[in-house]
């Protein structure tokens, strides 16, 4: 984030992540975990390594987090991930499974919803909410597609219909038919009758 320029002390990355674990490590009991969300996995691993016992490391990674969760056999990372929110009953099945360490099962799951994080994820990042807003509505969660300031339509058309395709593609509509009947009265709002 460019407003955060120089919020660590450098601009160099490599450094920035010296003086932040340094100040973790000098008051490791004042830190419960930290939240690393810099979609770069073997940075996340090599933070996650360096931090001191009992400091979690909480994922915010909505590009690589099976692998980050799943863990290196040693060490995982927790999940604290805004993609939770539109694949939650793929995410609950997966978590169950961690849970029982079944990783391969865990794995099955999670990994086929990486192109829809990805995709609502894709920049400008800031307006990931106006997919999950979109999905939460296709699934009957709320009933309008409204977002404060407009930013329903911060997103394309395009974009909204592929988030869409990806969601029911994963079987995340709990009713299919009222999902594809929202779609097609969105797609209407705009001209496009599929």
């Amino acid at each position: 984030d460019p407003a955060l320029a120089g919020y660590w002390g450098h601009a160099d990355l490599d450094s920035a992540t010296d003086v932040f674990l340094k100040i973790i490590a000098d008051r490791p009991e004042k830190v419960e975990g930290i939240k690393v969300s810099l979609l770069d996995a073997d940075r996340e691993v090599d933070i996650r390594r360096r931090l001191p016992a009992g400091v979690r490391c909480y994922t915010g990674d909505d590009f690589h987090y099976p692998e980050l969760i799943a863990g290196d056999g040693e060490l995982a990372s927790d999940a604290l991930l805004g993609i939770f929110d539109p694949i939650a009953p793929v995410a609950a099945r997966a978590a169950i499974a961690l849970d029982q360490g079944d990783i391969d099962g865990f794995r099955e799951l999670l990994d086929p919803t990486v192109p829809l994080s990805r995709h609502l994820f894709a920049p400008p990042t800031r307006f990931y909410k106006t997919g999950v807003v979109l999905l939460a509505w296709l699934a009957g969660y709320q009933e309008h597609f409204a977002m404060v300031g407009g930013l329903q339509s911060a997103r394309s058309l395009p974009h909204l219909a592929t988030a869409y395709e990806l969601a029911d593609g994963l079987g995340l509509f709990p009713d299919p038919e009222l999902a594809e009947d929202r779609m097609r009265r969105l797609l209407a709002v705009y001209g496009v009758s599929p």
